[in-house]
């Protein structure tokens, strides 16, 4: 779901690297307000491994292909350091693999960092129900992750389909684009499930890794 060079007009590409810096920006300011940073810094390193792997581990949709995203995952346990994570993870893919763009970069790091953060933020409700019951925590972890990638997916959405090339059958293109959206649904149960296990592990091993 990266998007490549040379899809998006200049205005997004610009619009994509303003709004990942400022994302950014705000997200160091949360991470600065922690009584100790470096504490999460082994965790946001392991997880930000994770996302670059995870974008090798490809799932048969038929007709496509989908692969693994994890941002929602990596949203709920790292809450804020979970932008500077998909960003570095993604520049490297993009380095290394040419899996997305440089010029791309930031519309990718919007597509799947935004998200990321909703997702912390959907999974931190369960504090509202009860901070230590597993039920809760698996359920909101759940919705965390499928709807971290859930919220990529409509941005990849619209960015794709508005921004068709004209030198591209448009007619074609939108059905490979639904075909390809479509395709994601059972990726989201996937992500969320995983997610899911992944909290309700930490939470009985290792709780104090879900407080980021």
């Amino acid at each position: 779901m990266h998007i490549p060079d040379g899809i998006l007009p200049a205005s997004i590409i610009v619009a994509g690297y303003a709004t990942t810096g400022g994302v950014t920006w705000y997200s160091l300011r949360q991470i600065k307000r922690d009584k100790n940073p470096q504490e999460n810094i082994p965790k946001a390193s392991l997880l930000t491994a994770a996302f670059f792997v995870a974008s090798w581990i490809h799932i048969p949709v038929p007709p496509v292909s989908v692969h693994l995203i994890l941002n929602g995952l990596l949203g709920t346990i790292l809450g804020y350091y979970a932008l500077p994570a998909i960003l570095i993870g993604l520049f490297f893919q993009a380095v290394m693999f040419q899996h997305g763009g440089l010029s791309t970069l930031g519309v990718n790091a919007t597509m799947f960092g935004i998200p990321a953060i909703v997702a912390y933020h959907l999974f931190q409700l369960r504090h509202k129900v009860g901070k230590n019951n597993r039920v809760w925590t698996g359920v909101f972890a759940f919705l965390a992750g499928a709807g971290g990638l859930g919220v990529s997916v409509v941005i990849f959405f619209f960015l794709i389909v508005t921004n068709i090339p004209a030198n591209i059958d448009a007619a074609v293109e939108r059905n490979v684009i639904y075909g390809l959206v479509l395709a994601h649904i059972p990726l989201m149960f996937i992500e969320g499930a995983f997610t899911a296990a992944v909290a309700l592990f930490l939470m009985r091993v290792k709780p104090e890794l879900l407080k980021p």
